[in-house]
């Protein structure tokens, strides 16, 4: 089945919603009514459940990812998930081993040609708590979606999803496939503009040189708030009440158990990276990025950019520009190229201040099962990969 026509088939929106709570599309799922067996692949292909701590799994889920994943439509990019992200990104808290699954081709090396995921996460809508999963790397190998395998994987996460007691799901996507409740932007702020330029993503201005445009983005090599510091594991439950009482101005959030929090956000030089300011032994200001490299697929100079995305940020003692431009400078002094921002949160706030520029690419957030309102960029309080 195409996609277009599997979409009408699924408890997904539509039309535009006005609803005045957000509403169950499929209600009174009964758990005996759920398939209780595996949904049938075309012939020569089997289902398997990854365990990425397993070097042959990660391995082979790295090497599809890196070959057929989101890239641009130029095809010029492409994102480069290291397995160590992908096993911070998948084995996270309460996760369920059968959420983590793929197809093989049951001939020669039986090679891994498709992959979904799932991850217990716990989401706030107007005030009302859900449990709910976030859906990640549906990819399927290039050379095979003329098999509409995606549909079928979607189909099974789904069911294995309910058949733990789990009715919602929380997705992103760079196209647009039924009615999505949001759609944001991502805005980029150079750290290595000549590099940037060279390889295209950063157009030169007809009047600007590219000395000029360099110093227009030059950054100092000293942070403003001195007293920022990593964050350390006696932190976490200061930072995790900030965090969680700061996320819940948004119409749609993540709510964080301690547990989460401290795995999430405790630093990974190679993955996040989290710093804070601490007031009277209080948290107070926090600001986190993550790791995402992208490989250059015809470039001769270059093979990646080394991009770091904007994650969780709150300022209560010091401006909120302020904070994030100290981002900018930890991400240039640690080597990175670029960093990406969605315009969530209260991120448009500092967009001008530091010099963003507005991307080309969108992100359409999806509720599988729900229905709700259409809603802003800023009211938004959750990032996904």
């Amino acid at each position: 089945m195409s996609q277009q026509k599997f979409w009408p088939t699924q408890p997904v929106m539509h039309i535009v919603q006005d609803v005045i709570t957000p509403t169950t599309i499929k209600q009174n799922i009964n758990i005996t009514d759920i398939r209780p067996i595996p949904f049938q692949l075309p012939d020569d292909y089997f289902w398997y459940d990854l365990n990425v701590n397993n070097d042959e799994d990660i391995n082979d889920l790295y090497k599809l990812l890196f070959n057929n994943y989101v890239e641009d439509t130029d095809n010029t990019m492409r994102f480069n998930y290291s397995k160590e992200f992908l096993k911070w990104a998948l084995l996270v808290p309460n996760q369920k081993k059968e959420f983590i699954f793929g197809v093989r081709y049951d001939k020669g090396t039986k090679p891994l040609v498709a992959f979904i995921s799932a991850i217990p996460i716990t989401i706030s809508l107007s005030t009302i708590t859900y449990d709910c999963v976030e859906i990640n790397f549906l990819c399927v190998h290039k050379k095979l979606r003329n098999l509409r395998l995606a549909p079928v994987l979607i189909r099974e996460i789904t069911r294995r999803v309910n058949l733990n007691g789990i009715y919602y799901a929380l997705y992103t996507t760079g196209i647009k496939q039924s009615m999505p409740f949001a759609t944001c932007t991502y805005y980029h702020r150079p750290l290595n503009t000549k590099k940037l330029i060279e390889i295209e993503f950063l157009g030169l201005d007809k009047k600007m040189t590219m000395a000029n445009t360099v110093k227009l983005h030059r950054l100092s090599q000293v942070i403003t708030n001195t007293i920022l510091r990593p964050l350390k594991k006696e932190d976490c439950i200061s930072a995790c009440v900030l965090l969680n009482n700061y996320l819940q101005k948004f119409k749609l959030y993540m709510h964080f158990s301690l547990e989460e929090f401290e795995y999430w956000f405790l630093t990974n030089e190679n993955i996040v990276v989290c710093y804070v300011l601490e007031n009277n032994n209080q948290i107070t200001d926090m600001l986190s990025f993550y790791i995402l490299n992208t490989t250059l697929l015809q470039n001769s100079k270059y093979d990646s950019i080394k991009i770091v995305y904007s994650w969780y940020n709150i300022a209560t003692t010091i401006p909120l520009h302020s904070l994030i431009n100290d981002a900018l400078i930890i991400a240039k002094n640690k080597g990175f190229d670029v960093y990406n921002c969605l315009d969530i949160h209260d991120n448009k706030t500092f967009f001008d201040k530091l010099k963003f520029k507005k991307g080309n690419g969108d992100l359409n957030y999806y509720m599988y099962n729900m229905s709700l309102n259409l809603m802003a960029p800023e009211d938004i309080g959750t990032v996904l990969f």
